[in-house]
């Protein structure tokens, strides 16, 4: 009798979370459902060699899938991701058609399938543009075992099913500058392969509101002070504020760039410098105004015993994010940041374009005008 070894208690999700380091480390993956199955290709480490050998097993069957919102940069007027066919696995066309800033549709869009979908989501879970090369594949290929084949099923569940594995892993008190009793929570699960954080300052009496902020993690501005943002400024006055009144918890969550990663924030942050606001710049990379998801911040909510809250956020789908998720909203609270030459252009589209509740410095320029 031969025994079969399994060491974990979810391998839908560890083949998952194997698939997600395959693509980022620029290797395909097979996705397969019931009927159909296709190797999955990200465009980042798209090299000539490389396609040659993508070109040769597509035989002209490859196609490119986009996003929505690049298929918009690309000249269509779309809300639905679509397909364009690659008779040849051109890394020169294909980069052109993923980010340049300059190209249009070259060919007809057509619909995506399940599988075209599943392989973007993928590339989304993986931080890497959301582009990819789909070559379907028939049932009679062989396929080398060094290809991670990965059911897309287990795809299409992972998010919702790392929410429900979420839990606390280690926590310890560490001294903050002024807020010397301060406590961080390190969770397990959420999104990706990535900890969050629970930061619980002082000692919030979980019976009445906490008051909470959900921070997505800046490097740029949390770490280094960017005048970029003011993402640091409103990580420092929340602490602060937090410590003056008693306590309080700060999620500090690993969500880079609005959920794009930090090298899709530094390639936004390019074409920041170029003239366009964060929107577009994020747009012409194929993400729309904001892949984050904030489920799991209500979970992690949930582990520490808080179900209402008194939130410190100066955008409105953070409010409707946590309310949807179960998690009482008592009150709300505007949560202040610099305004400097170099974050005006920022913060007047997040306040023009979607609505955050951003005051801007009297006698800036953002009180005056739009941003283009």
């Amino acid at each position: 009798m031969r025994l079969t070894l399994s060491l974990s208690d979810s391998p839908e999700r560890t083949t998952v979370e194997r698939a997600i380091a395959e693509l980022r480390m620029g290797r395909p993956v097979l996705l397969d459902d019931a009927a159909n199955a296709a190797l999955v290709q990200g465009i980042e480490d798209l090299t000539p060699d490389h396609a040659a050998k993508l070109d040769a097993i597509a035989a002209g069957g490859a196609r490119l899938v986009l996003p929505a919102a690049r298929l918009n940069r690309l000249g269509l007027e779309r809300s639905e991701n679509g397909v364009v066919a690659l008779p040849r696995v051109d890394p020169e066309r294909i980069a052109s058609l993923a980010f340049a800033i300059d190209a249009r549709i070259d060919a007809p869009v057509r619909g995506t399938s399940s599988l075209d979908e599943d392989a973007l989501e993928l590339a989304r879970l993986a931080l890497a543009l959301p582009a990819v090369v789909a070559i379907p594949l028939g049932r009679s290929i062989e396929v080398d075992h060094s290809v991670l084949r990965v059911p897309a099923a287990s795809v299409r569940a992972y998010r919702a099913a790392r929410v429900r594995d979420l839990k606390i892993v280690g926590r310890a008190p560490v001294p903050l500058e002024g807020a010397p009793e301060t406590e961080f929570v390190v969770f397990r699960g959420g999104e990706g392969l990535r900890d969050q954080i629970a930061v619980v300052i002082g000692r919030p009496d979980i019976a009445e509101p906490v008051t909470v902020r959900l921070h997505s993690a800046c490097l740029t501005g949390d770490l280094f002070g960017s005048l970029k943002c003011d993402c640091g400024d409103q990580l420092r006055t929340s602490v602060r504020f937090m410590a003056e009144q008693g306590g309080g918890v700060l999620l500090y969550l690993d969500q880079e760039g609005r959920g794009n990663g930090i090298a899709n924030k530094i390639r936004a942050y390019k074409l920041q410098s170029q003239g366009y606001d964060t929107y577009d710049a994020d747009e012409m990379l194929g993400f729309g105004p904001d892949q984050r998801r904030f489920d799991f911040a209500a979970a992690m909510l949930d582990l520490l015993g808080i179900r209402r809250v008194n939130l410190i956020t100066n955008n409105p789908d953070k409010i409707e994010a946590l309310t949807k998720a179960g998690i009482d909203v008592v009150t709300h609270r505007r949560s202040p940041g610099r305004t400097t030459p170099e974050n005006l252009l920022y913060l007047t589209a997040k306040r023009d374009r979607f609505g955050h509740l951003i005051e801007l410095e009297p006698g800036s320029a953002g009180n005056r005008s739009r941003a283009d």
